[in-house]
């Protein structure tokens, strides 16, 4: 598959938050016999988490050295909002996370391990993808593992059983929500008690209203909030709103993604692993998606937001100061970065995609392949609002923002410029 020039940037500060007890029990102490290596994972769900635990252990039979991964478990919201922190504390020597500004921002920090001397040795990765494992100062610091497209995801069976079909521009999506609700039909899952699954509609709206470039400068803080332009996307939103889930602010990513699979809604703007990983195996072939829709004919359906996930080294990590210890956490980052690592994790986990092009697609399910061929064909690659703008922005600012707007979508005039107020304070601090 092709890969493009996934997103740029460089990050400043993101804001002290509190650290739970539970993630600061998560960091590793001093080395101890230099072969095990801590891992701090994010991977809370059965699915991925199983699939991780398999992939680890298929690392540690292949290690000829007798080496072995501990992996610490923390709920998926708790490790984002609290990864700042948990950094400068006492981290474990590995740690999953993001490409994109948030990879960036540690870099910067000093907070992350150059491993530019074991990617040099990788193979079966993109420029693109290896840009995206960049920091500021063009060196190396994120392992990619896989990466996952978001789009509107459906059961087939309910548009076979209604005679559906998938639309392709905002008036088509909200002719079929309509009638969604006269089949007596939620039309749209909808949550964000999480405080980031709602940020994607937002991508998406902007994105598809005002152009990829647009979104990229407004995540930068080089564009203003009260712009038109911005409203109109509110406006937009607002429009789509009847449609969705009612009470989203109390409701759970999962939950939702259950309600699409219980057939109570009928459609659900997501990630790829989010509806798949709720759905039984049984089912998981009755799940299909389509892209986004199309709002202004000059932008289309050009820009897909695929998030990349992977693995870094904490700097902070006092096993690592243990040379042996280094030696280990390297060689496990070099086994992940291979298509046989990836291969194992995706046989446990078919709902993201592989970044090496060493992995084996032919046991790709015909969503998986759906949605290479969706990033494949996208002119421009987001990465996702909590990922392509300040940390601090981000969960600070824009979480509390959409969830106001849920709430109360009549205010567009007193919301953007409240994210606007406080955009100008962020972006021009040196924090």
């Amino acid at each position: 598959m092709s890969r493009r020039s996934l997103m740029r940037g460089a990050v400043a500060g993101a804001g002290a938050i509190a650290l739970p007890a539970l993630l600061t029990a998560c960091g590793g102490g001093p080395g101890g016999d230099g072969k095990t290596v801590t891992l701090g994972s994010n991977a809370s769900d059965p699915m991925p988490k199983k699939a991780f635990a398999d992939a680890f252990s298929a690392y540690a039979k292949q290690s000829g050295g007798g080496r072995k991964v501990k992996v610490n478990i923390v709920d998926h919201n708790t490790f984002q909002e609290n990864i700042n922190r948990y950094l400068q504390g006492k981290p474990d020597d590995v740690f999953m996370w993001f490409a994109g500004y948030r990879m960036q921002f540690f870099a910067e920090k000093g907070l992350l391990h150059d491993i530019s001397d074991i990617w040099a040795k990788y193979e079966g990765f993109s420029d693109a993808l290896k840009a995206q494992s960049t920091g500021a100062d063009g060196k190396q610091y994120l392992t990619p593992y896989y990466y996952y497209p978001w789009a509107v995801f459906h059961r087939k069976s309910v548009f076979q059983k209604y005679g559906y079909t998938a639309p392709r521009t905002l008036d088509e999506y909200l002719a079929l929500a309509k009638q969604m609700q006269k089949d007596k039909l939620i039309p749209i899952a909808f949550c964000d008690k999480d405080g980031w699954p709602a940020m994607g509609t937002f991508d998406y709206i902007n994105m598809r209203s005002n152009g990829y470039e647009f979104h990229k400068n407004l995540m930068a803080g080089e564009e203003s909030w009260t712009d038109n332009r911005v409203r109109d996307v509110f406006d937009t939103w607002r429009s789509i709103l009847p449609y969705c889930q009612p009470g989203a602010n109390g409701r759970t990513w999962q939950e939702a993604a259950t309600s699409l699979q219980k057939k109570q809604t009928g459609m659900a703007v997501f990630g790829l692993p989010h509806p798949g990983q709720q759905f039984p195996e049984d089912e998981r072939d009755d799940l299909d998606f389509f892209p986004f829709p199309e709002i202004g004919a000059e932008h289309g359906q050009d820009a897909v937001e695929a998030p990349i996930d992977g693995f870094l080294l904490a700097k902070k990590s006092k096993s690592l100061k243990n040379d042996k210890t280094m030696e280990s956490a390297k060689d496990l980052l070099s086994w992940l970065a291979t298509g046989e690592a990836e291969d194992v994790y995706l046989a446990g986990d078919p709902n993201n995609i592989a970044v090496s092009d060493r992995a084996d697609t032919s046991k790709y399910t015909p969503l998986q392949k759906k949605a290479v061929e969706l990033v494949s064909g996208a002119r421009q690659i987001s990465q996702f609002l909590d990922r392509d703008t300040r940390p601090d922005f981000s969960s600070t600012v824009m979480v509390p923002a959409i969830q106001d707007f849920i709430n109360d979508p009549k205010d567009v005039d007193g919301l953007v410029h409240g994210i606007e107020r406080q955009k100008k304070t962020i972006f021009t601090s040196e924090s």
